[in-house]
């Protein structure tokens, strides 16, 4: 299947580790030549680009960039504009906030967890839109996580906040669909990620359990019974940013190994 991305030009957010870095290899891998990485760390940002260059031979952009300031991400859309004149595709894909319950929070780490999860998916289709109108063709992908459909426990912040990724998207599909610019989201399931990790060590805390028995009791819940890979969740995202989905646009694919037990 030719996914049509050797012209394209993409940009990966929080493209350093765990889902966002196995996208921007998954890019890499399926031809893509004109790739942006972004991500605050530099240290793993550029091991990344590393690993990419020497995989694939491609010369990736990478640029360290924090996503809750807006005067970053205008660096980078600078920055893009001078190499690329702007992007095609958009992977809007940013870490989770804490793990917790409601009580554990301040107002202040809500307002934090809105600046990360959802402001900055706003500011970057704001600065990147334009360009993908001008052209008529445009993909957007939104990473979000199943808890939009079926909350999980511990962690309150990336319920909500999270959750008006999906209102963005589905509002946003409407809008932009008669210019020929697809948006969609992707809810990862239990994937083998630091964040899963984090929450399994939490949890394995309070508890007072083994982090193996944790995992178990994860997996249990889990139909395939096994926590996903980063892969199998930058397949999905590729495809999406593809021509091959021509006709989807304002959905929200879990991508979970059955974990989400509702039908919509």
């Amino acid at each position: 299947m030719d996914l049509n991305l050797a012209d394209k030009v993409v940009l990966v957010t929080g493209g350093s580790k765990g889902i966002g870095r196995a996208i921007a290899l998954k890019f890499a891998a399926e031809g893509c030549k004109k790739l942006i990485i972004c991500a605050r760390t530099e240290k793993t940002l550029m091991e990344t680009r590393n690993e990419i260059n020497t995989k694939f031979g491609i010369d990736v952009l990478a640029v360290v960039t924090d996503l809750t300031k807006t005067k970053d991400i205008d660096h980078l859309a600078e920055i893009i504009q001078d190499r690329f004149g702007g992007i095609d595709i958009l992977i809007n894909n940013t870490g989770g906030p804490p793990p917790g319950e409601f009580k554990d929070f301040s107002l202040k780490d809500w307002q934090d967890a809105v600046s990360l999860n959802l402001f900055s998916v706003i500011y970057c289709c704001q600065k990147f839109l334009p360009r993908m109108k001008e052209k008529g063709w445009g993909r957007i992908i939104n990473m979000t996580s199943v808890s939009v459909k079926q909350p999980s426990n511990n962690i309150i912040l990336s319920n909500v906040v999270r959750s008006g990724v999906v209102g963005l998207t589905k509002s946003m599909s409407n809008e932009l669909a008669r210019h020929n610019i697809l948006i969609n989201a992707v809810a990862p399931g239990y994937t083998e990620t630091d964040r899963v990790k984090q929450i399994v060590e939490r949890n394995s805390r309070r508890d007072k359990i083994s982090v193996e028995e944790v995992r178990r009791r994860i997996i249990e819940q889990i139909p395939i019974k096994r926590i996903g890979t980063p892969e199998e969740i930058a397949n999905v995202v590729v495809f999406l940013a593809s021509d091959q989905a021509s006709y989807v646009t304002g959905v929200n694919i879990q991508v979970d190994g059955g974990f989400v037990k509702g039908i919509s």
